[in-house]
């Protein structure tokens, strides 16, 4: 393993829009997306406020990810759960 690479290895719901995130440095926390959701002005972004949508993530290749990467976030802001304070996102589709 690259200690350089950081990667989701497990990823369940803890709650309303909280996932618990496990890396494969063995580091693990839950990370609360809604208020970075409700924050969000972007409709393709809000559309993950539906808890059903929300709650379809899956990981891909050591990333977290919704859709076909419609909703993917920066693996460092993941680990440092920092969503709040980077509003940093990738959307895409």
């Amino acid at each position: 393993m690259n200690p350089e690479i950081i990667n989701v290895v497990a990823a369940e719901l803890a709650g309303d829009y909280r996932i618990r995130l496990t890396f494969d440095d063995g580091t693990a926390q839950v990370v609360d997306f809604k208020p970075f959701l409700q924050r969000s002005q972007h409709p393709d972004i809000r559309a993950y406020l539906d808890a059903l949508r929300f709650a379809g993530f899956r990981i891909e290749y050591g990333e977290l990810v919704w859709g076909d990467y419609e909703l993917c976030f920066p693996l460092i802001d993941l680990y440092r759960n920092r969503l709040e304070k980077n509003a940093s996102l990738d959307v895409g589709g």
